[in-house]
């Protein structure tokens, strides 16, 4: 007897809707992101990028339409399912400055050791690993007070990175970093994608950046909601009409934005 093998996305969304209580944000999402991928949300202000990311990262009910992980609808997970599932990074500031570094990346084994349980062998393998992927070494015995916002930044993606889940949801992670650290950022989770195999997505308004660095993105225009290669996208004009045309212009051969005088 041959057993057939189904091969699910790592993350799948069909026909989403977004909001609050009975009230659509934004509506028509659909995509699928696989293994090893690093992608981005973009589009204009108080679209829905970050509403959208909460809803996947369980921090809201969807309205309709479907959400799975690994094949399975999200909210067949109860919470510590969830947990082990998907790891977030939201903008809000962390609970308390006053930890180590240490002490927050320890915080992202919570969901295998409860919050009395003790970091067994396995568990520090783990925090060492990603210590060491994200150079973090001098910062450890710091306060979190103490550390820049780019700095900061590292450690809440390491944090993410040692819930070892399959996926990372980040809500703007290069926010009030200059241009040479929001780079640094950006390369920083591209690699982790391809070295580790997890699915990365976060919501972005460096369109530019992530034009050049990810291997996928969704443009949330609240109409038609394109998915694509950046390239692909580029190709079918879907950033021409991301902004005004007499205001904002996109010049397909640079990948870039100009503004119209």
């Amino acid at each position: 007897m041959i057993t057939k093998i189904t091969s699910h996305s790592t993350l799948s969304i069909n026909k989403l809707s977004v909001g609050y209580d009975d009230k659509i944000v934004v509506s028509n999402i659909s995509f699928d992101l696989q293994k090893g991928e690093l992608a981005a949300i973009v589009g204009i202000n108080g679209i829905g990028k970050s509403t959208l990311l909460r809803t996947l990262g369980n921090f809201q009910p969807k309205i309709s339409g479907t959400i799975e992980i690994e094949g399975k609808e999200l909210y067949s997970y109860n919470e510590i399912q969830i947990a082990s599932k998907i790891s977030v990074v939201l903008t809000e500031p962390i609970a308390s400055k006053n930890l180590s570094v240490y002490e927050l990346l320890a915080l992202g084994r919570q969901p295998y050791t409860n919050w009395l349980g003790k970091l067994a062998a396995d568990d520090i393998s783990i925090i060492n690993n990603s210590i060491s992927l994200l150079e973090l070494e001098s910062f450890l015995d710091k306060k979190c007070f103490q550390l820049s916002d780019g700095q900061l930044q590292r450690i809440l993606i390491a944090r993410a990175l040692i819930q070892d889940t399959n996926i990372i949801l980040l809500d703007e992670p290069t926010t009030h970093l200059d241009l040479y650290h929001k780079v640094q950022i950006l390369k920083l989770l591209k690699s982790i994608a391809h070295k580790t195999n997890k699915v990365i997505l976060f919501t972005s308004h460096e369109i530019e950046l992530a034009i050049q660095l990810c291997d996928k993105m969704l443009i949330l225009d609240g109409r038609e909601n394109a998915f694509n290669e950046p390239c692909k996208l580029i190709k079918n004009k879907k950033f021409d009409s991301l902004f005004p045309a007499d205001t904002i212009s996109f010049d397909a051969n640079t990948g870039s934005f100009r503004i119209m005088k």
